[in-house]
């Protein structure tokens, strides 16, 4: 069902977050649907002044943040997962006007949104301290050490379009766990998600402060990222931008969630119809708009032939199309500019000697699911992220070459690994530069509570709940003197 559309003299403005309440600026923009660039909401922009209190009152509760009893922190987390939950649908379709997501693929960050803030709320009540007797020489006989972890300060998040619920969900819930206010930057193309999501996380009795939503042009966010009041920074989006705010704030806390072209391995020894399957799907999801989308298929020689026979297949048979189609699998990229950017890197790998096996087509902001062959090495679409629907099939002789392949990149995110040897698997985990290595499946996998990031130019740090609280926390330590242990 496609969703209702209004003018946009009939949409109500949308208020930002301002420590914990609703607010408006003295300035509007419109998102719209990249299909067919119909307006989707209209939402206010904070003023410099309202940023300003944003940050001011995030500073200033910093320490009844940190002081929160732990059930109050996790009871506010609940309820975010129960109202997300309550709400899944209307939110979903939000997802896939705001940033052309399939509803099937919308369907799923909604409900990855939900278990993020669940596994926060529970993580919450884990997250506690640990003691360590000092006694073990003779000078600390009497002494004990009571370790906790508390939090760097408030956290700056700045996120990304293509996942503008669960990647908002992924800084806001570890932040609110360990008892840290959080100011949200959101994508300006889209951030409707994220303005529902400060709605529901006003219904709580979060303190004042705690968290405030603030959808401010990026040309507007280097003040947010400079003020020292800000001491973690949190960032996913383009390697260029978050090394450029590392480098700008080299004394803070940064932690950055970059790119990557990311490599599915199909060893001669794999079951060739399922890793065929999950290779097209997973190329081609989210329009190939996930740094762990599959980019690069590297295939042992043997097996060359009957996997792409099964792979240009089953990349036909995917439904590509109107979004809020129950049955689109591909949908449009998040803008016209960013599909004609897709368009030419295809065509550059073309012209270089590369084969078009399928697709290679642009129709306004829809790339046809495309699959490339021959292509050279230093082509665009095998070097960098392509962040469209687009793979390239690599023939190797055997794993020791398809391992040098995937190390042969800049980037190092996750690399998947189609084979039935537990040996392999493990020398996989050993070799493969990247932070993860998934076997039997594509690099596209990940599990919310997990820890998630990159090597190189894909990043530094972790986030998965547990990981991006320890991120966002420092040892502390306070010795007892004089006990009888």
């Amino acid at each position: 069902m496609r969703p209702e559309w209004h003018s946009v003299e009939d949409m109500d403005v949308r208020p930002f977050w301002l420590a914990g309440r609703p607010a408006t600026g003295d300035g509007e923009l419109t998102v719209t649907n990249s299909l067919d660039g119909r307006a989707v909401g209209v939402y206010s922009v904070p003023t410099p002044a309202q940023v300003e209190e944003a940050v001011a009152a995030a500073h200033a509760v910093r320490q009844e943040a940190a002081a929160l009893p732990i059930h109050v922190r996790a009871e506010a987390l609940s309820h975010v997962a129960r109202r997300l939950a309550e709400r899944s649908e209307e939110i979903a379709r939000l997802i896939t006007g705001e940033n052309g997501k399939p509803i099937l693929w919308a369907r799923a960050e909604v409900g990855r949104g939900v278990a993020t803030f669940r596994f926060a709320a529970e993580e919450a009540r884990r997250f506690s301290g640990s003691t360590q007797r000092l006694d073990t020489e003779p000078a600390a006989t009497g002494r004990l050490a009571y370790v906790t972890r508390v939090p760097r300060g408030p956290v700056l998040a700045i996120t990304p379009f293509n996942f503008p619920l669960n990647l908002v969900a992924h800084k806001v819930a570890p932040a609110l766990a360990v008892g840290a206010p959080v100011i949200v930057k959101p994508a300006p193309a889209t951030p409707l998600s994220s303005l529902v999501l400060g709605e529901i996380l006003a219904e709580t009795e979060l303190p004042a402060g705690m968290f405030s939503v603030l959808p401010v042009p990026n040309d507007r966010a280097a003040g947010l990222v400079e003020d020292p009041r800000l001491p973690v920074v949190s960032f996913t989006g383009s390697g260029p931008v978050g090394f450029a705010i590392m480098d700008r704030v080299p004394r803070k806390h940064v932690t950055l969630e970059l790119g990557g072209n990311a490599a599915a391995i199909v060893l001669a020894d794999a079951d060739l119809e399922w890793a065929a399957s999950r290779v097209a799907l997973f190329s081609n999801y989210q329009a190939g708009q996930s740094c762990i989308a599959v980019q690069r298929v590297i295939v042992e020689r043997s097996v060359r032939e009957e996997f792409v026979e099964r792979l240009l297949k089953a990349v036909e048979g995917l439904v590509t199309g109107d979004p809020a189609d129950e049955a689109t699998q591909v949908g449009p990229l998040v803008s016209v500019a960013a599909a004609e950017r897709v368009e030419a890197w295809i065509g550059e790998a073309v012209a270089a000697g590369g084969r078009l096996l399928a697709g290679g087509t642009r129709d306004g902001a829809v790339v046809a699911p495309t699959v490339l062959a021959d292509v050279p090495a230093d082509a665009l679409v095998v070097r960098e992220e392509v962040f469209g629907p687009v793979m390239v099939i690599q023939e190797v002789d055997g794993m020791d070459e398809a391992f040098a392949l995937v190390n042969n990149s800049a980037y190092g995110l996750q690399a998947g690994v189609f084979t039935r040897s537990l040996d392999v698997a493990f020398r996989a985990n050993r070799e493969l530069e990247t932070g993860g290595v998934i076997i039997g499946d594509v690099p596209s996998y990940r599990a919310d509570q997990m820890p998630y990031g990159g090597v190189k130019e894909s990043g530094v740090g972790r986030e998965g709940v547990r990981s991006a609280m320890e991120d966002m926390t420092y040892e502390k330590v306070m010795v007892l003197t004089g006990l009888t242990l």
